[in-house]
């Protein structure tokens, strides 16, 4: 624990000594990136970046409302179940997003419309069974 500034004493002298005397009892040294470059030195300045890097930290790719992120799961979702290896898979990836669109369609929109309706899962089934005959 640090010490009480001492009555008398300015606030940046009493600062000073608090580094000088931690810098001779070795308390800087070996620390973590000790003589190695800021990363992303040279890049311009951004305020934003400890929101970045907390993004990115945490896997979050981009903060869309809810409505463009849906659509962009419907988006993936469907590629997934092209190359899904069961009929079965199919429905478990697509069901699960139709309870999200259904849930969407139900309430007034946050932010834009959805513009899309509930995948027919039926028809993604057979378009499955179609791309595996075919190739």
């Amino acid at each position: 624990m640090t010490e009480r500034k001492p009555a008398g004493m300015s606030v940046e002298s009493w600062v000073d000594r608090q580094i000088r005397e931690a810098q001779e009892r070795g308390e800087f040294t070996g620390l973590p990136g000790f003589g190695k470059p800021l990363p992303d030195a040279s890049q311009p300045y951004d305020e934003m970046w400890w929101i970045r890097q907390k993004m990115a930290r945490e896997g979050v790719t981009a903060m869309l409302p809810p409505a463009l992120a849906l659509r962009k799961e419907i988006e993936d979702v469907l590629a997934a179940a092209a190359k899904a290896p069961s009929e079965r898979a199919v429905r478990a990836l697509l069901e699960p997003v139709n309870d999200k669109i259904t849930a969407m369609l139900r309430q007034p929109p946050p932010g834009p419309p959805l513009g899309r309706k509930p995948i027919d899962v039926d028809e993604a089934v057979r378009e499955w069974r179609a791309a595996r005959h075919e190739g």
